[in-house]
């Protein structure tokens, strides 16, 4: 006997109140050691979004950089790509034993224009609080010939808080 599933609507969603967060190669990763700001350049007026997070011996990085842009400090909502410039930066580290016997973290390839996205979806400018989504994948080329790729998918930062920069 077969039956049919028709349902179509969501009875249910996940959230999490950790403040950065990202599903790497299927697995998830929770930050626990986190710094944000917003810089603002009063020579460019430009502001210069940045997050690190660091966790489970992984570390990744991201910027956004919104020229033409006001002191106050909030951030535009609004999706950012990976393009061709440099406005929009991410990377993705992991920790390794060196020959010495040191932790280090390793840039785990590059990030091709195309490839990865933040949307920031709320700012609290007067508690200095920013929340948004990002992914991205990472490329590696290795001395064997082959290509290590790294997703970083379905991430998040749920009111990160940010220290405000004018300069």
């Amino acid at each position: 006997m077969f039956q049919e599933c028709t349902k179509d609507t969501v009875s249910e969603t996940a959230t999490s109140t950790e403040q950065l967060l990202a599903v790497i190669n299927d697995s998830t990763w929770v930050g626990d050691t986190i710094k944000a700001s917003v810089t603002y350049s009063a020579a460019t007026s430009s502001k210069l979004f940045t997050c690190q997070g660091i966790g489970d011996n992984k570390e990744i990085n991201f910027s956004v950089l919104q020229a033409n842009v006001p002191s106050t400090p909030g951030f535009p909502l609004q999706t950012y790509n990976v393009n061709s410039t440099t406005n929009v930066a991410m990377s993705y580290f992991t920790s390794e034993k060196n020959s010495i016997g040191t932790y280090v973290f390793y840039q785990q390839g590059n990030v091709q224009a195309g490839s990865g996205t933040i949307t920031i979806t709320a700012v609290d400018s007067v508690k200095k609080l920013i929340t948004g989504t990002f992914s991205f994948t990472t490329l590696r080329d290795n001395s064997d010939g082959t290509t290590t790729i790294n997703g970083i998918q379905a991430g998040g930062f749920n009111d990160l808080p940010y220290t405000f920069i004018s300069n």
